[in-house]
């Protein structure tokens, strides 16, 4: 096929030998099947920011960190290369979220190189080598959707473990290979610890799954893992070998308005008996 004009350069310089075939082209990105060093790999050409449908993007950029003050001040203030400095940050977040969770065992595409919006990858595939469907390409049984959405919770959990929240888990952005669920596309990930919607965000990702692999075992549309990790997490209870139940209580009462009222007035007027003890 025609080389696309974002894969010239690396053709040029030898990283790509041969680019094969388009492999899907989403909101963020279009993917190529290619050949690198001998072996069938992926590309991920990222679109422009301008081109990009996906929503919200300062939401999920809270809290990552910028190399350096100039670029902080550009990325504030909107500038031209402000702007370019952004999209730079947006799409090495992924590349250092696949880094960091295939450190700690989650199951995520091997990162190969990073060059000018554009990230070499291994190809995830089937038992015949070709192309891993995506989750929601699939029809379950119910044993096998109970079994994935158990390796898919652990690896929310190793992923939070990590730090890291994915921000956008879905059934359109997991793979299934040989060996079961792939987790892809990380641009968006969050810092658990440092981004203000961090639980929100992991309790959607988890509700995601929940929705989905309940058509398959409607017994987990009624479960609550998001909110239950979420609270072992913020407790430093969580750890990837962690039990859970899918059920969570919450600990928040209603507040008691007429009995804190009397103490508010109790305390004002003993406030007003010791000034008068004092001025007599």
């Amino acid at each position: 096929m025609k080389t696309p004009t974002r894969l010239e350069a690396l053709v040029r310089d030898g990283l790509i030998d041969e680019v094969l075939r388009p492999l899907k082209s989403g909101k963020e990105a279009a993917v190529y099947v290619v050949r690198s060093e001998g072996e069938i790999r992926c590309a991920k050409v990222y679109k422009d920011a301008s081109q990009r449908s996906f929503q919200q993007q300062t939401v999920y950029q809270e809290g990552r960190k910028v190399r350096n003050s100039r670029q902080a001040r550009a990325m504030q203030k909107g500038s031209r290369f402000g702007e370019k400095q952004q999209e730079a940050a947006w799409q090495n977040a992924e590349v250092e979220a696949l880094y960091q969770l295939a450190a700690v065992g989650v199951r995520v595409p091997k990162p190969y190189n990073f060059i000018e919006g554009v990230l070499l990858m291994e190809l995830v595939t089937d038992a015949d080598g070709n192309a891993a469907p995506r989750l929601n390409d699939l029809d379950l049984s119910r044993e096998q959707a109970l079994e994935y959405h158990a390796i898919l919770i652990k690896e929310v959990v190793r992923m939070l473990c990590a730090g890291l929240v994915h921000g956008d888990l879905s059934e359109y952005n997991i793979l299934i290979d040989t060996h079961g669920p792939v987790v892809i596309d990380l641009p968006q990930a969050v810092n658990a610890a440092a981004n203000n919607n961090a639980a929100q965000m992991l309790e959607r990702d988890v509700n995601n799954l929940a929705n989905y692999f309940g058509q398959f075992a409607s017994e987990l549309l009624t479960t609550q893992y998001g909110k239950e990790i979420w609270k072992l997490y913020q407790s430093g209870l969580l750890h990837p070998e962690v039990e859970l139940t899918g059920q969570f209580k919450s600990n928040e009462k209603r507040a008691d308005v007429k009995s804190i009222m009397r103490e508010i007035d109790d305390a004002r007027e003993e406030a007003i008996r010791r000034k008068y003890q004092q001025d007599d």
